[in-house]
């Protein structure tokens, strides 16, 4: 899958969840998503730059996430999702996903 449909996907639930307050980046290895939630809004992006928070994830995994098949715990926990940085940003990830 492509980020162009990952970001069709994703566009609407990102700016309609409260602003998490910092930046997260998705790392899918060769492309990335960047959510900046220091406005009044998230923005969703494929700028490549510094993040609060590193959330390292394969395209396929991630997908399953926001779609609501894997809990994002549970991706963590067997280590499906690894996250760099601010932790406390992933934990607000579960408005993005399902």
């Amino acid at each position: 899958m492509n980020l162009e449909l990952i970001l069709g996907e994703i566009q609407q639930k990102v700016a309609n969840a409260s602003p998490i307050g910092k930046t997260l980046k998705f790392d899918f290895g060769d492309q990335q998503l960047l959510v900046d939630g220091t406005g009044a809004t998230n923005q969703l992006t494929i700028e490549n730059r510094d993040a609060d928070c590193l959330v390292l994830v394969s395209m396929d995994i991630f997908m399953l996430l926001i779609r609501g098949d894997l809990n994002p715990m549970a991706a963590v926990m067997t280590g499906k999702v690894k996250i760099k940085g601010d932790a406390t940003v992933a934990m607000k990830l579960n408005s993005f996903f399902g």
